[in-house]
């Protein structure tokens, strides 16, 4: 095993070198100079000529855009590997510490919307494929293809008329994850204010993945109830469910912990379109705000971290197999 995951972190390095490598190319190789944007939305166009020129220059110089693109990679190498994404360009506050700011609140959203996704997909599919041709099944195909087919800004829109302050009821808040005051509510009832302006949200990010992941899980196990070794187990005696959850979706699991490997990432990187709608402070907005702004240093971070996150996902999903099937070894 330590062999294994010696080979595996060997193979990480290169790996996360021509990610990182890639991304800095195409960041730095898109339309737009950032030192041109913050000069246009300083300014607001008030400055001309020969004067926006030098304040240009001058802009490109403080950030390090004036030195040659092999030399700006260099240095951003040297401060990853002492940890250090620089400042950003927008406002000049440490990276890291936007980062930081942002991150518990994508990681709350994500981590419940996970939760709620796996605990009712998994089981939904399994029903779905003990009796594949069965009333349940068929209705539920239907269902889930509906939801499946629904765009998620769509839905996010059609939740703000109807039951958040549009023409209708006026239930949940449509904007951020707290309402104006809070900081005078008890704990408890911080807890509860934060759970009520998450349930849109919530709602727009579970749907599609659930009924993916429930059509997903039934395919898996309808892979494997037809296997040898269940009709052996019922031949044993074994209860159906028995049959079903213990020898059945272990087995079952393999897809599963490959899909897993993508979920790291996915906590920190939050949803671009739900976050923007619902005004939310989280990782998937502040990504989206730092393209808009061309903040190089914002834009690496955060791929460089998604980057490593999704190796490191890779690997734990690629040791877990090994602990669910017995047959799988590392050699």
């Amino acid at each position: 095993m330590l062999t294994y995951l010696f080979k595996r972190l060997l193979l990480i390095i290169p790996t996360f070198f021509g990610i990182i490598l890639i991304t800095f190319a195409v960041v730095h190789l898109a339309p737009g100079d950032p030192a041109e944007l913050k000069l246009q939305s300083s300014m607001q166009g008030m400055t001309a000529g020969k004067a926006a020129t030098q304040i240009v220059e001058d802009t490109r110089k403080l950030y390090g855009l004036d030195k040659p693109l092999p030399t700006q990679f260099a240095l951003w190498v040297k401060r990853v590997a002492t940890f250090d994404f620089g400042t950003s360009y927008k406002d000049h506050q440490p990276v890291l510490k936007k980062i930081a700011q942002t991150l518990p609140i994508t990681l709350a959203l994500n981590i419940i919307t996970l939760l709620i996704v796996y605990l009712v997909s998994i089981p939904w599919g399994i029903l779905s494929a003990v009796k594949p041709v069965g009333w349940f099944d068929r209705v539920s195909a239907v269902f889930l293809y509906v939801l499946y087919s629904l765009p998620s800004f769509w839905i996010a829109m059609l939740l703000i008329v109807f039951v958040a302050g549009g023409d209708y009821l006026n239930w949940f808040p449509i904007a951020g994850i707290i309402s104006d005051g809070a900081e005078n509510l008890s704990l408890l009832q911080k807890i509860g204010n934060i759970a009520w302006h998450l349930v849109l949200p919530i709602i727009c990010l579970t749907y599609g993945s659930f009924a993916f992941l429930a059509r997903f899980s039934r395919a898996t196990m309808l892979e494997v109830v037809h296997q040898d070794y269940i009709r052996t187990a019922r031949a044993k005696g074994l209860s159906e469910w028995k049959v079903i959850l213990k020898h059945g979706f272990r087995n079952a699991l393999i897809p599963q912990l490959t899909l897993m490997g993508t979920l790291l990432p996915a906590l920190l990187g939050g949803s671009v379109i739900i976050e923007q709608i619902f005004a939310i402070p989280g990782m998937g907005r502040l990504g989206f705000e730092a393209v808009l702004s061309r903040d190089y240093p914002l834009i690496m971070a955060i791929a460089t971290i998604d980057a490593m996150l999704t190796l490191v996902s890779l690997l734990l999903s690629d040791l877990l197999y090994v602990m669910v099937d017995p047959r799988i070894s590392f050699e």
